[in-house]
C-alpha cells in the first residue's frame, strides 16, 4: 500500500512543479512560497479535524516536536530554493534534479536510521543521480 501513496505523492509533486511554474511568472518567489504555505496548512489543519486526531497533539513528545519542527524548517527552506530554481530554470531540469533528494535521503537514512543500503537501493540513488548529472553538466 505504501506504493500507491509514493506514486499519489509522485503525480502531486509533478502537478507542483507545473502550477508553481506557471503561477510564479512575475511573482516574488517567498511570497509565492508564503501564499502556498498557507494553503498547505489549511489543508493539513482540515486533514486532521476531519479525522478527529486533532485530540492526540497532548501525547505529543518533546522529541516529536523538535524534530517536526527541524522537518518543517526544512521543508521550507527546500521550497524556497525549488521556486527560486524554478523560475529561472526549465521544469524539465530543476524537477529532476531536484530529487537528488533521493539519494541524499538514502544515505542520511542509512547513517541515522540504520537502514539498510541494498544493491536495489544503491543502484536506483546511483541511476537518479547520473540522470540529474546529465542535466546539470551535459551539453
Amino acid at each position: 500500500m505504501w506504493w500507491i501513496y509514493a506514486l499519489l505523492s509522485a503525480s502531486f509533486a509533478a502537478l507542483t512543479a507545473i502550477f508553481a511554474k506557471i503561477g510564479i511568472k512575475g511573482v516574488d518567489t517567498d511570497l509565492a512560497t508564503a501564499i502556498r504555505t498557507v494553503i498547505i496548512l489549511v489543508l493539513a489543519w482540515a486533514l486532521v479535524f476531519a479525522k478527529g486526531t486533532n485530540n492526540t497533539i497532548g501525547s505529543l513528545t518533546r522529541v516529536n516536536w523538535i524534530f517536526l519542527i527541524l522537518s518543517g524548517a526544512a521543508t521550507g527552506l527546500s521550497w524556497i530554493f525549488y521556486f527560486k530554481a524554478l523560475q529561472i530554470g526549465e521544469v524539465a531540469w530543476v524537477a529532476p534534479v531536484d530529487k537528488l533528494s533521493v539519494p541524499i535521503a538514502i544515505v542520511l537514512a542509512a547513517i541515522f536510521l540504520g537502514e539498510p543500503l541494498t544493491v536495489k537501493t544503491v543502484s536506483a540513488a546511483l541511476l537518479i543521480m547520473a540522470g540529474s548529472f546529465i542535466l546539470i553538466f551535459g551539453k
